[in-house]
């Protein structure tokens, strides 16, 4: 499926940013430099005729990723979160993205609900609405329980969303395989791998069943949060393209007019919606990844409502206490530990020097500190970071992908509750005390214990686990296959061909 064929896919990308006048608008947004806009244009002008010029009533950057597809959407629903990176204006365009996509009729999602509950909807509920919110993959409806008279909501995957998908992941890890060849630096970024991650993100959204178990998992992490509700799965109501859920009553989180009419604090709200995702990334390591304004609600009595958990990111203990110490570090302004927990964790190579890297890391935190708190920010942070670990050699670490992304998604929404938000002294408390619990004589302590019990279970095995591993450490590598040179000069120039959509899907990638 990944072979040249996709290079048509990657011209009708191009051509359809440049048709609608979106390459122009997203080159602004991000401030491309001029050789940039030179290539695009030259590049994509050409081939305008064959891109889909989508629906002319929509802004030009809503227009164009609405045109081109569900994996496109998800790109710009991340831009919605961001005023800071696209403007205010291009931010406010893209919130339809999050909810207000057109929906498919109620008629065949009841014919969908029926095929996968076994029952006619009639029997099931004794109302069912019409949409009342549309998004990328699936589109929910309001109903009503027959059998208890309960409020709830009916999430119904979108038809033929699995097939969309797949193809544009399949576009995509071509474009990746592009962007490696024409440019090798680029490789430590590892693009392949960054889309491999991405369709296993995706794959799960497709499936609703592991969707309600992450939704059911997550309550249970959360249910001693204060401020913090979700609603309830309905199990016998929900399957693989089916999910019922509780109604989650409430007002929009994005909708800052009628937070402010239902007297709402929104300072309160802005410190709490990013210290609830530190607390679940750090605490349980179990995190919603698509926290923006479109899936989060806040209730009469203040408290936040979160739902839509076809997105949950992961990370373990390790990873966690990794993150946790170069965030303190940066808090504190502790340039040499943060650039000591990069060398520990293996993210730099060894063979750098550590106390250049700490001098490097001061330079990216320094003018951060003396800024104000409205342009203190986050996005910033990773993007000068990317610039100095680059230099040093470190690779991206896929399973902090979505981590940082959702981090920066979430800062964007804390700051459209209050722009004068300082995030370091909203996350200090948060992080101080994770460090606190987790990396002092206690912690130490347990981690002794647990290695032990390990050690105890697995003692017998030990001598042939150990033996197994010197002859496979003696053993001669296999010789590594090397692509002929005329194949990947081909490659190299159908590439260049497809030059506006690779633009356009590095730039994807890259947020």
């Amino acid at each position: 499926m990944r072979g040249p064929h996709n290079l048509w896919r990657l011209v009708r990308t191009g051509a359809t940013l440049e048709r609608t006048g979106a390459m122009r608008v997203i080159l602004d947004a991000f401030d491309a430099p001029a050789p940039l806009r030179v290539a695009a244009r030259v590049l994509g002008w050409p081939f305008t005729w064959l891109g889909d010029e989508g629906d002319p009533a929509l802004p030009p950057a809503v227009r164009a990723l609405q045109a081109l597809g569900p994996a496109y959407i998800k790109f710009g629903q991340i831009l919605s979160t961001r005023p800071d990176l696209v403007g205010d204006d291009m931010a406010r365009e893209l919130r339809v993205l999050q909810d207000k996509l057109p929906p498919f009729s109620v008629a065949l999602a009841k014919l969908q609900v029926e095929e996968e509950l076994g029952r006619p909807v009639d029997n099931l509920f004794s109302t069912f609405s019409e949409p009342v919110a549309a998004a990328s993959i699936a589109q929910v409806h309001k109903a009503t329980l027959a059998e208890t008279g309960e409020t709830v909501a009916v999430k119904v995957l979108r038809p033929g969303i699995e097939r969309a998908f797949r193809k544009d992941i399949d576009a995509f890890y071509f474009a990746a395989w592009i962007i490696e060849v024409l440019s090798p630096a680029s490789r430590r970024l590892r693009p392949t791998e960054v889309i491999a991650h991405f369709e296993g993100v995706v794959m799960g959204e497709l499936d609703l069943r592991l969707e309600s178990a992450a939704a059911s998992e997550f309550a249970a992490n959360t249910q001693n949060d204060a401020g913090f509700q979700l609603p309830t799965v309905k199990w016998p109501y929900s399957g693989r393209s089916v999910m019922t859920l509780g109604w989650a009553e409430g007002v929009p989180l994005g909708d800052n007019d009628a937070l402010d009419a239902a007297g709402h604090d929104r300072v309160a709200l802005s410190e709490r919606v990013l210290q609830l995702f530190l607390n679940h990334a750090l605490r349980d390591g179990f995190f919603h990844a698509d926290m923006h304004q479109g899936n989060l609600k806040v209730a009469a009595n203040g408290d936040i409502i979160a739902y839509d958990f076809g997105i949950m990111g992961h990370i373990d203990i390790y990873t966690r206490r990794v993150y946790a110490e170069i965030l303190y570090g940066f808090i504190r302004r502790d340039y040499q530990r943060v650039a000591e927990v990069h060398f520990e964790a293996g993210y730099v190579p060894a063979d750098r020097d550590v106390d250049e890297f700490a001098r490097a890391l001061r330079a990216v935190g320094e003018p951060i500190f003396g800024m104000d708190a409205t342009k203190i920010s986050m996005g910033k942070l990773l993007a000068y970071l990317f610039e100095v670990t680059e230099r040093f050699g470190m690779e991206t670490r896929t399973e902090l992908i979505l981590l940082q992304r959702t981090m920066v998604v979430v800062e964007g929404v804390a700051r459209s509750l209050n722009q004068h938000m300082n995030i370091w002294t909203v996350a200090k408390p948060v992080v101080e005390d994770y460090i606190k619990t987790s990396l002092g004589p206690r912690a130490a302590l347990n981690d002794l214990r647990k290695t032990a019990v390990v050690l105890a279970r697995f003692g017998p095995r030990l001598p042939g686990l150990v033996e197994a591993a010197l002859i496979r450490q003696a053993a001669p590598a296999a010789p590594a296959r090397v692509n002929p040179w005329p194949t990947r000069l081909l490659w190299s120039a159908l590439g260049a061909v497809a030059g506006g959509g690779a633009v356009a899907l590095a730039l994807a990638l890259a947020g």
